[in-house]
């Protein structure tokens, strides 16, 4: 399914390019399409091979030429794509930072310095501190975007730091855009929540066509941050398959990781 739905993406946004004009030039080297912030999940509940897959389809993305192609069409043919990790509240770190690409070279570079990076792990799952982190980079980033984004991955809900809720909505009033990668490999266990593909739609994505692909099989792992990847730069809006719930169930309880957090501890 991921791996289809990236080829037709790849083929339509082929087509459209070959119908575009070239790029206008920037009128300073500041001005971008796109300012991109990747926040990586690397918590202890991703295990190492999920970090490898993750780390790997990133790296890959930036290779793909449907990718290059999607920043040569731009109206500037050019983004600003920064790379971080995090983990709990006081753990975020910038492991690449604000990088123009705006030719294949640049964008091979960028991708041979995502797979370099040696892996790491750290405690605790605080959507909101990446969240908070991440638009401070958007802030300091120094170039001027008519678009930006912030694109968060993965595998369980917020349960330290502020409410994701507060971080989000304090994001989107500031025009910036989030998308989501819920990573689903794993049976929901004991700090894990079920349909966390739903948590993010209700919790932590928010903005104009913002968008979650979610990851489900290691198989699609690859594929699935290529696609957002790559609908994320062409901007392009992304169709997802309708989430069925029990009739009349209540929305997702966004203090969800916060409150298994305290009964661990209390119990």
């Amino acid at each position: 399914m991921v791996r289809s739905g990236f080829a037709r993406l790849a083929a339509g946004l082929g087509l459209a390019l070959a119908l575009l004009a070239p790029p206008v030039r920037a009128q300073t080297e500041n001005e971008v399409d796109l300012a991109l912030v990747i926040a990586v999940d690397v918590s202890f509940s991703m295990d190492t091979d999920e970090q490898a897959l993750q780390r790997e389809g990133f790296a890959e993305a930036f290779r793909s030429q449907p990718v290059h192609d999607a920043v040569r069409g731009g109206m500037l043919g050019r983004i600003a794509v920064s790379y971080m990790e995090w983990a709990g509240s006081p753990d975020q770190r910038v492991i690449i930072p604000w990088t123009i690409l705006d030719n294949s070279e640049s964008l091979m570079a960028f991708a041979d310095r995502i797979a370099s990076v040696p892996l790491r792990r750290a405690q605790r799952t605080s959507i909101s501190g990446a969240i908070d982190f991440g638009v401070k980079m958007l802030e300091d980033s120094g170039v001027t975007a008519t678009r930006q984004v912030l694109d968060i991955s993965g595998d369980g809900p917020n349960n330290q730091g502020r409410y994701v809720i507060e971080a989000r909505d304090e994001a989107l009033a500031k025009g910036i855009i989030i998308n989501g990668l819920p990573i689903m490999l794993r049976k929901p266990g004991y700090l894990d929540i079920p349909e966390l593909d739903v948590y993010y739609k209700d919790c932590v994505i928010g903005g104009q066509g913002a968008f979650t692909v979610p990851v489900r099989e290691r198989d699609q792992f690859i594929e699935a941050i290529k696609t957002k990847i790559l609908l994320e730069i062409a901007n392009l809006i992304h169709e997802e398959p309708k989430i069925t719930r029990i009739q009349d169930a209540p929305r997702t309880n966004c203090l969800a990781g916060e409150m298994q957090w305290r009964d661990r501890w209390n119990n």
